[in-house]
């Protein structure tokens, strides 16, 4: 098939029934826009962040905007690494681990037209010192665990996070953390101090679950008593000013 876009004039050749011949030539005019299959390839290379050197042997995971996982890859000799066809107009995480690097996700919205997105990824040096005391969602760079509100049920795109958690517990097994979870400002401190204790120990359950010793791991809510910003009771602000206030923290009591 092919057409004149200016015009809308096209030719198109078949051999279907009640035809002239065996393939015959047909000419048409487009009355409404014709849907074409949309191609698109994800390919990227994986570098240090800070010296830009390639990172060969890169593990590589493809996820859906559900995090749940598609393809897996490893980066080549020369840092790339190449997913093949993805779906146009949809959005992806792309998980890159590395040895003595932080796992890093990353998001991508694959355009609506045929071609090839680039997506370069750079990994950052995970060596840092361990303070007790310390949170490793500082230590390590990992996301703070949110929560929706009025819920304690561990999000998609939070399990992501405390997936990292795990890496590290898994890595140091001597270190213990106490889990802290928080609430904003709306309700009464009453429901937001069992609010919050349900969302920390629903985080140890999620880490117990997977393999963490109990003994490791300690949780306590602190409902609305430590906000991170002016939405205290009576103050106006956004959505997304009290989902800051909606979190988890784990803090390093042993090593």
């Amino acid at each position: 098939m092919i057409i004149n876009k200016a015009n809308k004039r096209g030719f198109l050749s078949s051999n279907r029934p009640n035809g002239v011949g065996n393939d015959d030539i047909y000419k048409f005019l487009e009355t409404k826009e014709l849907q074409f299959d949309c191609e698109q390839l994800l390919a990227g290379i994986v570098t240090d962040e800070e010296t830009g050197a390639i990172l060969p042997n890169t593990k590589l995971t493809l996820f859906d905007e559900n995090f749940n996982k598609l393809k897996e890859t490893v980066s080549g000799p020369d840092g790339r690494y190449d997913f093949g066809e993805v779906e146009c107009e949809k959005k992806y995480y792309v998980r890159a681990e590395q040895p003595e690097y932080t796992t890093k996700e990353v998001p991508v919205i694959i355009a609506k037209e045929s071609g090839s997105t680039e997506l370069p990824i750079e990994l950052e040096k995970a060596v840092k010192s361990i303070p007790i005391g310390g949170d490793l969602a500082d230590v390590f760079g990992i996301n703070l665990i949110y929560f929706d509100l009025d819920k304690w049920n561990i999000r998609p795109d939070a399990a992501v996070d405390i997936a990292k958690i795990l890496d590290v517990l898994n890595e140091y097994p001597n270190m213990k953390i106490d889990i802290r979870s928080h609430t904003d400002s709306r309700q009464t401190h009453r429901y937001n101090e069992v609010l919050s204790d349900r969302r920390a120990k629903s985080t140890r359950d999620w880490l117990i679950k997977n393999g963490i010793a109990p003994e490791r791991l300690t949780a306590k809510g602190y409902g609305e008593t430590q906000l991170v910003n002016k939405c205290a009771d009576g103050v106006e602000c956004t959505e997304a000013e009290h989902q800051l206030n909606r979190r988890s923290q784990f803090i390093i009591t042993a090593l």
